[in-house]
């Protein structure tokens, strides 16, 4: 029975989404997915209100120091094996935000990101590739083929 509820569990694995000060640019581009135009729920993957329920954390915009110990705990709460996906220039570089004094980034340097969708704001295609690299992560995570 545990076999089929986790074969089950990885063709369906839902988002979260955490804004660690971005400019919304990523926020807007990743909202866009779920529309009829790109329509990423195709794949199976659903957009959750709670990361108590989440396989897969998308993370926009650099750490600030007013998000950091927020998006450690949001993290935390997201069950193992969880998948850290940085979207956007922001999370993985600080982008226009480097050195700024409030300003704690890039990502990796809080926690393992597992996938890196790069671009300021990165295009619908190419969020929706890094999605679906996390999802073959996941499913190694997992043992499940």
């Amino acid at each position: 029975m545990l076999d089929v509820i986790e074969k089950s569990r990885a063709k369906s694995p839902w988002i979260y989404h955490l804004n660690t000060g971005s400019c919304n640019g990523c926020d807007i581009e990743l909202i866009a997915l779920l529309g009829p135009k790109y329509d990423v729920e195709r794949f199976g993957v659903k957009l959750t209100g709670t990361p108590r329920h989440a396989d897969i954390i998308i993370v926009t915009g650099p750490v600030t120091s007013q998000s950091r110990e927020r998006m450690l705990r949001v993290i935390s709460q997201v069950p193992d094996p969880k998948v850290i996906v940085s979207l956007g220039s922001c999370p993985l570089s600080c982008n226009v935000f480097k050195g700024s004094y409030s300003v704690e980034g890039p990502l990796d340097r809080w926690v393992p990101v597992d996938v890196s969708v790069g671009g300021c704001s990165p295009k619908p295609e190419a969020i929706i590739s890094g999605i679906l690299k996390a999802v073959e992560i996941l499913k190694r995570k997992r043992g499940v083929e």
